[in-house]
Order: structure tokens, then C-alpha cells, then sequence
């Protein structure tokens, strides 16, 4: 489904990603994890055009996609979530679900689409995408624009970033749900050892390679400081909040 075929990057003469080999299959719940600095977000970046790599090839579904743009990537069906959901004064929740199907929805089909990421529709549906949102719900949002839009490749770049334990709790439940909510592969950038056990497959990445590619226990007894550090902040952030 997508092929990564030796893949370089490097930026201000460093090397951020040296020679990456990586396939994704269809239908599978993917994790990349590793030490900051490692090259995780900025492959994902890659993967959807938003930098362009020195040298390598980017397979999708066949299609060498090398050299497409973000907004042609997304047309063939690649969805890319930030670490800080973008905010819209003057936008509802309901026009950005419309802008993610590509097609008229009625309010009713919004609200179905809410309701699957854990979010109250009635309450949701009209507000605007503005500050008044908490960082869970602008990540709920975002995760049910992913779920309107139907992507084949779904990428979410640390989700877990800038949210409360509480939000994270939940979040948590909504990735639980993931594989019923999309049809197709998602893969996540996460130092989250709870995310991190629900994935079919992680990949290790270490210096801008790829160290090892297993499962969540055989990762994590390897490399048990990658979940430490994100642990602390996520409680220090829940202390502040509360």
C-alpha cells in the first residue's frame, strides 16, 4: 500500500533521516516511536508531502508519489493530523466536516460522525473552531474530520501533544475504536506506551534510522525510557489544569 524506498533528509547539514526502507500494509494500526530528535514527525512529513526529501522514492498504492503536493497526496487518499489541531475563527464544526467529506452532509450525518469520536453532537456541532475549545476536543474534532474524509492512509503526528491526562484518557478510547471508525491503515507518532499497545505493528527509529520493527511489548522491554518522559508530562499537565 506504501512503499518507502530508501529515503534521505537532511537539514542545516545534518542527517534526519538516513536511507529509510519501510512498507505499510492495508488495514493495519501502525506505531513509530523513539527518542526525540529521532526523524519520527519529520517522516511523517514526508510521507505527506510537506517536505520533500533529498533523495528516495514514496510508493503509494503503485503510484510513485515522489513528487506530489500535500493536496494531490490527499486526493489519492493520504490524511495527515498536526500535533496542534489547526483552529478557524469563523468556522464551525459542521463547515470543517463538510471541507473533510467532500460532499454535502446533513447535520444529521455530522452528528453520527461526532458522536463516533466521543464528543456530545448537539453541543459540537454548531461551535466554532476557535479557542474556546479545550486541546482534547479541538483532537476529537480533528480525528472525526479524518473520519469524514475516509483516507486510505491516516497520519497522526503525536496526538497525544499539548492535552491533559484527562483528554489523553479519553483519547485513548477514541484510537481504541479506530480500526471500526477507518477503513484503511493509520499511523501514529507517539511516545505513548498506551498507544503504542494497541498497534498491530511499531517501528523504532533511532538517530534518523530504523532501529527495530515489532511488537508493543517487544519495543518497549528494549526501550523503556521512550514512554517515561511523556508519562511525566502528561501528569505534569494534568496537575496544572486542575
Amino acid at each position: 500500500m506504501l512503499e518507502i524506498k530508501d529515503i534521505c533528509f537532511e537539514r542545516d547539514n545534518k542527517k534526519i533521516l538516513d536511507h529509510i526502507n519501510m512498507k505499510l500494509d492495508l488495514n493495519k494500526f501502525i506505531a513509530i516511536t523513539g527518542p526525540n530528535g529521532s526523524g519520527k514527525s519529520t517522516l511523517a512529513k514526508i510521507i505527506m508531502g510537506i517536505e520533500k526529501p533529498d533523495s528516495g522514492n514514496i510508493i503509494f498504492n503503485g503510484q510513485d508519489i515522489t513528487n506530489l503536493k500535500s493536496d494531490e497526496r490527499a486526493r489519492l487518499g493520504i490524511g495527515f493530523a498536526f500535533q496542534q489541531p489547526v483552529k478557524f475563527k469563523g468556522i464551525t464544526v459542521y463547515d470543517l466536516l463538510k471541507i473533510a467529506s467532500k460532499k454535502e452532509i446533513s447535520k444529521v450525518e455530522a452528528c453520527k460522525i461526532l458522536s463516533k469520536v466521543g464528543l456530545c453532537a448537539k453541543e459540537y456541532v454548531d461551535r466554532e473552531v476557535n479557542a474556546s475549545l479545550s486541546g482534547g476536543e479541538l483532537k476529537r474534532i480533528e480525528i472525526a474530520t479524518v473520519v469524514a474524509r475516509e483516507s486510505i492512509l491516516t497520519i497522526f503526528d503525536e496526538p497525544e501533544a499539548g492535552i491533559d491526562l484527562w483528554s489523553f484518557n479519553n483519547l485513548i478510547e477514541v484510537f481504541e475504536d479506530m480500526r471500526n471508525l477507518i477503513k484503511g491503515t493509520t499511523l501514529i507518532i507517539s511516545h505513548q506506551e498506551r498507544i503504542l499497545n494497541i498497534a498491530d505493528e511499531v517501528i523504532l527509529m533511532k538517530n534518523g534510522k530504523i532501529e527495530k520493527v515489532g511488537t508493543s511489548k517487544e519495543i518497549l522491554k528494549q526501550e523503556n525510557f521512550v514512554t517515561n518522559s511523556a508519562c511525566c508530562k502528561l501528569n505534569k499537565e494534568a496537575k496544572s489544569n486542575g
